[in-house]
């Protein structure tokens, strides 16, 4: 029997300083965007180079990120066609996100769910880890079909993924200066998927807040129950509801395109995965972002230019509020009474 190989690895390095305003989706559109640089990617579909598809994303120098942020960088591999993808943690972040989940099991299993037997082994193979944290590290003789080097420094706006392909990127100066580009007006603003989580819920609800109604349709669908019930009791809806959003059930929503659609041949601002031709609508031009620019276009009703995108977000998220609008539910440091409400 032939042994299995594993395929060739694209090594992501990271380096330098987040910059004010820049956020974790502007640098999931940094890889395609610094790879066209680099000659790796093209976004013509003739004789197509990626050098990501088929081989294993490897990420680095982020590694204070919790495991929440570092899904939304390996969610997006599936964009770039890659067979997986990890991102290098310290095992601090790690070990948190573990003893959350070892408490939300358990109380699922107390719950009810099951299967109970499957769910107990998951959480005792998580607690055995924690007894003695290893983590996997790359060998420092590795070699990879390409490295690709990032300057965070370099980072100053924010990247979007342009209508329709993930892989055409952009920073917002280079959209706004491109006159095929449709900028002038943004129908339609989804704030959702799986490439969200309940930090980027609060950064849209503070950009909206004291705003009054929107000028764009907004969307706001949290990818769960938990975090729609946690963002209700911080009032995070009644902005939502103040500045004239539509909610929906939590799911998937426009990203699938399985319980709405946007309006026929809308220009579109989405924080979803992907933006391929009547995904979200028949006919839709879709840009991909942050949920912090996905707030600013929808007070706009287009799209910002970096100078008003930077001066509109760094005053409404500032280093006063930073850390309480980017926290995550850790399961172990809430009361019993409130996560027995939250499996319920």
């Amino acid at each position: 029997m032939m042994p299995l190989t594993m395929p060739e690895s694209v090594l992501v390095r990271f380096k330098g300083e987040m910059q004010p305003g820049i956020t974790l989706r502007d640098l999931v559109n940094a890889i395609p965007y610094q790879a066209i640089k680099d000659g790796l990617l093209t976004v013509e579909k003739k004789g197509k180079k990626n050098i990501f598809a088929g081989r294993v994303l490897e990420i680095e120098g982020l590694e204070t990120l919790k495991c929440e942020q570092a899904f939304e960088l390996s969610d997006a591999s599936a964009e770039r066609s890659a067979a997986a993808c990890t991102v290098k943690l310290d095992k601090e972040p790690i070990i948190e996100y573990l003893n959350s989940n070892i408490a939300l099991i358990e109380e699922m299993i107390k719950d009810g769910y099951q299967d109970a037997a499957t769910l107990q082994r998951r959480a005792d193979k998580m607690r055995e880890w924690l007894k003695n944290p290893e983590l996997l590290e790359a060998d420092a003789d590795a070699e990879y079909a390409a490295v690709i080097e990032i300057d965070l420094n370099e980072i100053t706006e924010p990247i979007l993924a342009c209508p329709n392909d993930p892989d055409d990127v952009a920073t917002l100066s280079e959209v706004l200066a491109d006159p095929s580009r449709p900028t002038e007006k943004i129908d339609e603003v989804f704030v959702g998927s799986c490439m969200t989580n309940i930090g980027l819920f609060r950064a849209l609800g503070e950009v909206l807040k004291g705003e009054g109604a929107v000028k764009a349709k907004l969307w706001v669908v949290p990818p769960t129950k938990m975090d729609e019930k946690t963002l209700t009791e911080e009032g995070y809806y009644a902005i939502f509801g103040a500045a004239g959003a539509r909610t929906e059930v939590p799911g998937c929503s426009l990203c699938m395109g399985n319980q709405a659609r946007v309006a026929d041949n809308a220009i579109v601002f989405s924080t979803s995965t992907r933006n391929f031709d009547n995904r979200l609508g028949k006919g839709a031009q879709v840009y991909l972002g942050s949920a912090e620019v996905a707030a600013v276009a929808a007070l706009l009703g287009r799209l910002p230019n970096k100078e008003e995108y930077l001066e509109i977000v760094n005053k409404k998220i500032t280093d006063a509020n930073k850390e309480s609008v980017y926290k995550y539910l850790n399961f172990d440091q809430v009361s019993a009474e409130e996560l027995e409400a939250m499996v319920k």
